[in-house]
């Protein structure tokens, strides 16, 4: 499952990481707490350019009735993308990349949870942020689709929906300790065959999604203020102790609030002091 993540880079650094165009017609917000239905930034090829692109989260199939199907499609598991109807297209043409500075993920409190939905079952589960100990993004493997809205002309700004959905996979080691599921994480070396749209064997895009490994990524418990997406900001990447448990950082005075750098000390790795 991936149901909440960072995006906060600027487009432009994204842009040059990524090795793509930026129009700089789709600059979004910083967000702390990226949640389902809300646009994000991809990175696709589109008319033999890597572009990025901000699209909705929640992918509407092009056979869709109506847009409201996306809010149910916002993962694609990879044991299935190549099958299940509702993903065998984008994934055979329309192959993203999704950009993130950290994800989140809930564990339930007696052991790794299995209920998708934070806080559930009348348990309150801790939120952890995972992040790359480097510092650089995090390029989750994604699909993504055009809608067409039939009842809007052709030339209407609305006509076309662009939505995407972000592929998962099971976790291993120390993540599937917080939660059996998490996004498929794409390396560099592999963009540039995961994005070609001309790439359609189904055989060699699945070994495209290696087995995912913990290594080189990093976590840490931060305060359940996350669980709402009315909150947001910087204050949501706080690393907090045991104690606080519950608490929302941002409440708490500026004098004992700690920065991203400090509050990281004491973990295996540590969070840069800014994103990528």
């Amino acid at each position: 499952m991936c149901g909440r993540f960072v995006s906060a880079s600027p487009p432009d650094q994204i842009a040059r990481y990524f090795d793509a165009v930026d129009d700089g017609e789709h600059a979004l917000e910083p967000n702390y707490n990226v949640a389902p239905t809300q646009d994000v930034y991809a990175v696709l090829v589109d008319g033999g350019v890597r572009k990025l692109e901000a699209l909705h989260w929640g992918l509407v199939p092009f056979w869709a009735k109506d847009p409201s199907i996306g809010s149910r499609l916002i993962n694609a598991r990879a044991e299935t993308v190549a099958s299940k109807p509702a993903f065998r297209r984008a994934f055979s043409r329309r192959r993203c990349l999704l950009p993130a500075d950290g994800y989140y993920e809930w564990q339930r409190p007696d052991e790794t949870g299995t209920d998708d939905t934070p806080g559930g079952r009348g348990k309150a589960k801790q939120p952890y942020f995972i992040f790359r100990r480097d510092g650089g993004p995090l390029a989750f493997a994604g699909l993504y689709e055009l809608w067409r809205d039939e009842s809007v002309p052709d030339d209407h700004e609305h006509a076309w929906l662009w939505t995407a959905t972000i592929i998962t996979t099971s976790a291993p080691d120390e993540l599937g300790k917080i939660h059996e599921r998490m996004p498929m994480i794409i390396e560099p070396d592999r963009w540039a065959d995961w994005l070609d749209p001309e790439s359609k064997d189904p055989a060699d895009l699945m070994s495209l999604l290696a087995p995912a490994t913990a290594g080189g990524l990093d976590s840490y418990p931060v305060s359940t203020a996350v669980n709402s997406v009315r909150n947001n900001g910087p204050h949501l990447l706080e690393r907090i102790d045991p104690g606080q448990v519950g608490q929302d950082p941002s409440a708490t005075s500026a004098g004992s609030r700690r920065s991203r750098s400090a509050a990281s000390q004491g973990t295996s790795g540590s969070v840069p002091d800014k994103l990528f």
